[in-house]
C-alpha cells in the first residue's frame, strides 16, 4: 500500500503541464530515433545530455527515460514495413511483421506492436513498483556461471526452434559468433580477426550487423527481380486488429511481458535477448497450423517480442535504481545522468529522493499511454509506403541503411562492412540459411565470452563449477529439456505417423 500511495503521489506530480510536455517530447524523439537505423536510444540520450544541463532533474530524467522506451517502439515500424530494424531489439519483429505487411496486413502488424508496447511497458512499471525487492534478490543470485549457461542456452534454443534445417541454423549461429569475435580480446587486448584494420579494433557494431543481414538482402532480392509495380500482396486490407488478431495476441502479450521484464531485471540481458526469448517461447507453445505460420506472418511473432522489448525497459530500471547496477549500455548512461544531477541510485534512493523517483516512474505510465495515442493514428500514414514501386521503395531502403551505417562511426569503412555483410546475408537467404540465429549469436558472444572466462577464473579452471552451483544446474536441466524434448517428440511422431496412401491413377487425373 505504501508503494501504491507513493505512485499516486508521483502521478500527481507527473501530470503538471511542464512534466507532461517533457514526457511527450521524450516519447516523440524516441519514436523518431527508433525509426532511424543505426541510432538507437543510447545515441539519442548521449546527444541530448548536454541539452538537459539547464533542466530541473525531474524534467531531464523524464525526457531521457521517454526517449529510452519510445525508441523500443519506433524500431518496430521500419522492421515491419521494410524489414529494416531501427533498433537491434526490433530485429526479430521483422521476421513475421514484414511477412504480414507483404500480405496486406501492415496495419494490424503495426497496431499489434503499438498495443504490445503499451501493455509491456505498463505492466513493467507495475512490476517495478511492487516487485522490486524480490526481483533485486533474484538478479543478485546470478553469477558468471549462471550467465554462461543462460547465454549458451539462448543460442541452443534459438537454433533448435528455427524451422528448416537444424544444420543450417547451427552454421548461422557460427557465422554470427564470428562477427562477435572481431576486435580486441577483452582479457589481453590482442587483435582478433581484424586483418590489421584499425577500424575493426572496437569490433563490429551489432546495429550494423542487424541492418546488413535483414535490410540489405531483402532490398537486393526485390531489386534483382526487376518488377516496377508493387506486388499485389502489398495491398493494404485494413489498418486495425480484428477479433481474431486480438484473440491470438492475448497470450503473447502476457508471456512477453513476463519474459521481457525478467530479461530486463537480470543485468546484461535487456530488451534484445528479451525479444528473442519471447519469439522462441511463442514458437515453442504454438500448435498445429499456427506453428507453421512462424516466419510467414504469424501475428504472435509480432505481439510477443514487441511486448517483451518494452517490458525489458521497465525491468532494466529495477537493478539500476535499486542497486546502481546498469543492465545495459543505455541504463549505464542513465545512471551517469542520475549522478550528474546529484542523485545516487541504490538502496537509499527511494528514501532520500522518493518524490522525484516516483514522479519519474509515474511518468513512464503516462508515456506508454502517450506512445499508444501517438502511434495508432500513424498506422494509416506509414502503411502507404508499401504501395511505392519496388525500385523506389527498396532503393530508398538501401540509401536509408547506408546513412544509418555511416552515422554509427562516421566512417566510410562502415559502408564497406554493411555491403560485405549484406552480400553474405543475401547468399545465406537465397540458400535457406536462417538469419535470426546469426544476429542473436553476434549479440550474445561478447557477453558469453566474458562470463565464461570469469567463471573459469573464479573456479581456478574447474569446469564442474557449472554443475556444482544449484541455480546453474537447474538452468542446464531446463535448457536440455527445452532442446531435447521437442526433438524426441518430432522423432516419435515421424516414426508412428501413418503414411498417406498413394493416389490412384484416377485420383491423380481428377
Amino acid at each position: 500500500m505504501d508503494a501504491f500511495g507513493s505512485l499516486l503521489a508521483g502521478l500527481g506530480s507527473a501530470v503538471t503541464p511542464t512534466n507532461l510536455m517533457f514526457v511527450f517530447l521524450g516519447v516523440l524523439i524516441g519514436t523518431i530515433v527508433g525509426v532511424l537505423p543505426g541510432l538507437g536510444p543510447i545515441t539519442a540520450i548521449a546527444l541530448l545530455i548536454p541539452l538537459t544541463f539547464g533542466l530541473e532533474p525531474t524534467s531531464g530524467l523524464i525526457l531521457l527515460s521517454g526517449v529510452y522506451y519510445g525508441a523500443m517502439y519506433g524500431g518496430s515500424i521500419t522492421s515491419i514495413l521494410i524489414r529494416t530494424p531501427g533498433e537491434v531489439a526490433s530485429a526479430v519483429t521483422a521476421l513475421d511483421g514484414h511477412q504480414m505487411a507483404k500480405k496486406g496486413h501492415a496495419g494490424p502488424a503495426l497496431a499489434t506492436a503499438a498495443v504490445g508496447s503499451f501493455i509491456g511497458g505498463t505492466l513493467a512499471v507495475i512490476g517495478l513498483v511492487f516487485l522490486s525487492p524480490a526481483l533485486v534478490t533474484l538478479a543478485t543470485t546470478f553469477g558468471a556461471a549462471e550467465y554462461t549457461v543462460l547465454l549458451l542456452g539462448a543460442l541452443a534454443l534459438t537454433a533448435s526452434l528455427m524451422s528448416g534445417s537444424k544444420l543450417k541454423a547451427g552454421i548461422s549461429v557460427l557465422i554470427g559468433m564470428s562477427f562477435g569475435v572481431v576486435g580486441l580480446d577483452p582479457q589481453n587486448g590482442v587483435e582478433r580477426w581484424t586483418g590489421g584494420a584499425i577500424e575493426l579494433s572496437d569490433g563490429i557494431d551489432i546495429a550494423l550487423v542487424a541492418m546488413a543481414l535483414f535490410a540489405v538482402p531483402e532490398a537486393l532480392r526485390h531489386l534483382a527481380v526487376g518488377d516496377r509495380k508493387p506486388s499485389s500482396t502489398t495491398h493494404i486490407q485494413r489498418a486495425w486488429m480484428n477479433k481474431e488478431d486480438l484473440r491470438l495476441s492475448v497470450g503473447p502479450y502476457a508471456r512477453g511481458s513476463v519474459v521481457g521484464f525478467l530479461a530486463g531485471v537480470i543485468p546484461g540481458l535487456g530488451p534484445t535477448l528479451g525479444s528473442f526469448a519471447s519469439y522462441s517461447l511463442e514458437r515453442s507453445v504454438a500448435r498445429g497450423e499456427r506453428k507453421k505460420l512462424f516466419g510467414k506472418g504469424a501475428i504472435e511473432g509480432v505481439a510477443g517480442p514487441e511486448t517483451a522489448n518494452n517490458a525489458a525497459v521497465g525491468g532494466a530500471m529495477v537493478p539500476m535504481l535499486a542497486l546502481a547496477i546498469p543492465g545495459s549500455a543505455t541504463t549505464a548512461l542513465l545512471l551517469f545522468v542520475y549522478q550528474m544531477y546529484g542523485l545516487q541510485p541504490g538502496p537509499q534512493l527511494f528514501v532520500n529522493d522518493g518524490p522525484l523517483v516516483w514522479t519519474i516512474v509515474a511518468s513512464m505510465l503516462i508515456g506508454n499511454a502517450m506512445l499508444l495515442a501517438l502511434n495508432m493514428p500513424m498506422v494509416r500514414i506509414f502503411t502507404p509506403m508499401l504501395k511505392a514501386p519496388p525500385p523506389l521503395l527498396y532503393g530508398g531502403v538501401l540509401a536509408f541503411v547506408m546513412l544509418g551505417a555511416y552515422a554509427l562511426t562516421f566512417s566510410f569503412y562502415s559502408l564497406l562492412l554493411l555491403i560485405a555483410i549484406g552480400l553474405l546475408g543475401y547468399v545465406m537467404q537465397e540458400n535457406d540459411f536462417p538469419l535470426t540465429p546469426a544476429i542473436l549469436a553476434a549479440v550474445l558472444l561478447p557477453m558469453l565470452e566474458v562470463n565464461l572466462r570469469r567463471s573459469l577464473l573464479v573456479s581456478d579452471g574447474d569446469w564442474t563449477t557449472f554443475i556444482s552451483r544449484p541455480l546453474s544446474l537447474i538452468l542446464i536441466i531446463v535448457i536440455a529439456l527445452g532442446t531435447i524434448v521437442p526433438f524426441i517428440i518430432r522423432t516419435i511422431r515421424a516414426r508412428y505417423q501413418t503414411p498417406a496412401a498413394e493416389p490412384t491413377r484416377i485420383d491423380a487425373l481428377s
